[in-house]
């Protein structure tokens, strides 16, 4: 599927997976149960979280960190693949 499509697909889905405090290294584990199960996982990166880094760093390092594709930041939400 290409990244349109996938954004498409998205666009309805709630939001699964919540990144505070703790930051990514908290949901690293869930996030990747979550993707065995689906295609697609929308995170929300709360303000705790972010800190001084952006949204978009977060969630390459967290995309990195679980081996998923990044489809699209938005806000502060990201989807994964």
């Amino acid at each position: 599927m290409t990244d349109q499509q996938l954004r498409k697909e998205a666009h309805d889905l709630d939001v699964t997976v919540w990144v505070g405090k703790g930051g990514i290294g908290a949901v690293v584990d869930e996030l990747a149960d979550q993707l065995d199960d689906r295609k697609l996982v929308k995170a929300k990166f709360l303000r705790a979280a972010r800190g001084g880094t952006s949204t978009d760093e977060l969630a390459d390092e967290l995309a990195e960190a679980v081996g998923a594709d990044l489809v699209e930041t938005r806000g502060n939400t990201a989807v994964f693949h």
